[in-house]
């Protein structure tokens, strides 16, 4: 009986706790730092905590969590750019571009960007922190982001959140209250948001002009998803694969010798016109494509892809990603990353059509969930019960009425400003480097505002930054967008 009393009661203990086990809605925790930044010393504070989000009524609906850096040893921040950055999923917490880009401190990982033991982060020598103060935003359930319940127990309706409009609508408003608590309403703001994130701040940037009457100096596109042409079911978006595969195929040494002899930048752009001028007009004319150029055009694939000329046929031209990841190295029995095809797997068998899992996703969740937890509740001082969800539930995801595209060209054509940076990896296999090109190329058909439109590649996947020379790069042509963009003392004006 005794024992049994007592495992009764410490259920009713663990009850008890896991019932208050709540994040706070409305906190900040402040902690000071320095870091080393291109040889210079920095010192900063970091902010800590959460920010409500309210209804129409003004009632609380829920609470974001987000990390706030700001430089403490200046005396005006006035003329000093504030960056907003969020990642993707949707339902991807903000820890990624946090603890391995941008910020001041990176994770404790190789230079190719592998998991080493112990955990935890370093300061990060190629921060954008020496020229611009940044806050990391966790939509509602990721992070320790979470809804907030009203007096009686009911929680809001999760269509105020999980869906392309709802987020951007709700998100707007809470980066009002942000900018207007924190006094950076003169500061020139940027937004920068990785795969949905891009989807995300493409459509802030509207959002926030129109809405909250608040003019961006730049847009900043990290391995964009842009779903007008990632599950459109055309040609084009079957044929934009390729230039990837080439990629993929030659960090792999997959390649036919002449083409694995050259580097990698001499054989996309031939890859590329290929693509436009070729295999996107074959695919077009289904089955009413002649059997010899149908063969013809295989041919040429199997000398781009590494694949065999048989299987694309078998395709008929169209040839599934997910194949590619478990056909390209089948031979030597690894399957190769999803987000990033520099990363081998292992599956049970050889046999199948696609990968049995994401070895890139499991090799980064090894390394950041350990890193981030560690450094929210040790470094930065935010402890909490309450999990911290790399990945939360926000299904089912809303995506009817996606004009993310089209509402970014208008925020460019509205605001003379605004400038747009699409950075991306030649090896991630999600959102390829080719169809954040064509995305790129299709916002503004008139091209007018293309000279306000940049691209930057990089040789690796879709985390470029976990890869230590990009990371270098990667902040580098950040930082060089920024203070290229920041419109000191330039009127906003369209001039004839």
């Amino acid at each position: 009986m005794p024992r049994l009393f007592f495992c009764i009661s410490l259920l009713c203990i663990l009850s008890i706790h896991a019932q208050d086990r709540k994040i706070p809605v409305d906190t900040i925790i402040t902690t000071t730092h320095q870091v080393t930044i291109k040889g210079k010393k920095v010192n900063y504070s970091t902010n800590t905590g959460t920010l409500p989000v309210w209804d129409e009524d003004g009632n609380t609906i829920a609470t974001l969590f987000h990390t706030y850096y700001y430089r403490t040893d200046i005396e005006n921040n006035t003329n000093r750019p504030l960056i907003i950055s969020f990642n993707g999923g949707p339902g991807s917490a903000s820890v990624w571009m946090h603890i391995a880009y941008t910020g001041p401190k990176v994770l404790n990982i190789d230079d190719e960007g592998y998991p080493i033991q112990p955990y935890g982060v370093k300061d990060n020598p190629n921060s954008i922190l020496d020229i611009a103060d940044i806050v990391y935003v966790n939509p509602v359930n990721t992070g320790y982001s979470r809804m907030v319940a009203n007096k009686e127990g009911k929680y809001p309706d999760k269509e105020k959140f999980f869906g392309i409009n709802a987020d951007i609508k709700y998100l707007a408003d809470w980066i009002t209250t942000f900018v207007t608590r924190n006094n950076r309403w003169r500061s020139p703001k940027y937004i920068i948001g990785e795969s949905y994130g891009g989807t995300r701040v493409a459509g802030l940037s509207l959002a926030l002009q129109e809405r909250e009457w608040m003019y961006l100096n730049g847009v900043i596109m990290v391995s964009p998803a842009d779903y007008k042409v990632l599950r459109a079911d055309s040609p084009v978006s079957s044929a934009l694969n390729l230039p990837y595969y080439t990629a993929a195929a030659w960090h792999q040494k997959a390649l036919g010798a002449e083409l694995q002899q050259k580097d990698l930048l001499e054989i996309l752009p031939e890859v590329e016109k290929y693509t436009i001028n070729t295999l996107i007009p074959a695919i077009a004319k289904g089955g009413f494509i002649s059997e010899a150029e149908k063969k013809e055009v295989a041919k040429q694939m199997a000398v781009y892809s590494g694949l065999s000329e048989a299987s694309i046929l078998e395709h008929n031209l169209d040839v599934p990603t997910s194949f590619f990841w478990k056909e390209l190295l089948r031979d030597k029995g690894y399957t190769v990353g999803r987000l990033d095809s520099r990363y081998l797997g292992i599956d049970k068998m050889a046999a199948g059509t696609r990968p049995d899992y994401n070895a890139e996703l499991t090799s980064w969740l090894h390394s950041f969930t350990p890193a981030i937890n560690y450094y929210l509740q040790e470094e930065l001082k935010f402890k909490t019960d309450v999990p911290y969800q790399m990945f939360g539930d926000v299904h089912p995801w809303n995506l009817e009425n996606d004009n993310t595209r089209e509402n970014l060209r208008k925020a460019m054509a509205e605001n003379p400003y605004l400038q747009v940076l699409y950075q991306a990896g030649y090896y991630d296999g999600a959102c390829t480097y080719f169809n954040t090109k064509y995305s790129m190329w299709q916002l503004d058909p008139s091209g007018k505002m293309k000279d306000r439109l940049h691209f930057k590649g990089y040789r690796s996947g879709h985390m470029m930054y976990l890869r230590s020379e990009d990371l270098k790069a990667a902040n580098d042509h950040v930082r060089e967008f920024i203070l290229s963009t920041s419109g000191e003392g330039k009127a906003a004006k369209y001039t004839k």
